[in-house]
């Protein structure tokens, strides 16, 4: 895929001026394997938008512990809030894979906002919709229970990143049971056993840094069952 597949995200509505000085005026950046891109507090000096690969966002807790808030993917915006005045990153941004990113320096995003207004609008939107997703998680967490929380999340990671493989799909990414125990605010221990358990049940298949959603209808009978 060309740059402008992959930024829709950021282009949709702008002119075709303004998506050419957009995609002229960005660099592109590789990372490797856990490379940090930038971390939590610094000053948001760019804004994202990754081409292939995957980002891992956490934050540190109030006991200092890392917290997996989500995981990024092929035509997402990260660091929108370079856009704003006197931002800083609210998370650290960790590449789980080889990845591949364009980026736009904070100066150069500001006068493309400024030039068409078009940009800043679908900048706000994509963090509008991290915030609407963080709230949500932070329900889930207050009212669901952990079986419900842990299906959901299956669920949500095979809708955002999976892939049809035989007999399910595959959340195609790295993901630990540490990871996706932190995604669901409970332990490794409850995560593993839950499972071990939903192996027995055919509903996923649940390997080494891998999951396989074996069941889709399973897992939403467990969110139902809430």
């Amino acid at each position: 895929m060309s740059p402008k597949d992959f930024a829709s995200n950021l282009l949709q509505g702008v002119s075709e001026e303004g998506r050419a000085a957009a995609l002229k005026r960005a660099v592109s950046r590789r990372l490797d394997r856990k490379q940090v891109l930038f971390r939590e507090g610094e000053t948001a000096a760019a804004m994202y938008l990754l081409e292939a690969g995957r980002l891992k966002l956490t934050q540190l807790a109030a006991d200092g512990q890392e917290v997996l808030v989500r995981f990024v993917g092929p035509g997402d915006l990260c660091a929108g809030v370079a856009a704003l005045e006197g931002s800083a990153y609210p998370v650290t941004a960790r590449a789980v894979e080889p990845t591949s990113l364009l980026l736009w320096p904070r100066d150069v995003l500001r006068e493309l906002c400024q030039r068409h207004p078009q940009i800043q609008t679908n900048i706000l939107r994509a963090i509008t919709g991290h915030l609407q997703d963080s709230m949500t998680r932070a329900r889930e967490l207050a009212t669901e229970r952990v079986a419900s929380r842990v299906a959901r999340t299956l669920l949500r990671l095979a809708q955002q990143s999976g892939r049809p493989v035989d007999g399910g799909i595959l959340v195609d990414h790295p993901l630990s049971r540490q990871e996706l125990a932190e995604m669901t605010g409970t332990t490794l221990y409850t995560v593993s056993r839950l499972l071990s358990a939903w192996e027995d049940a055919g509903l996923v298949e649940a390997g080494r840094e891998r999951v396989t959603i074996r069941s889709v209808e399973g897992l939403e009978a467990v969110v139902e069952d809430e």
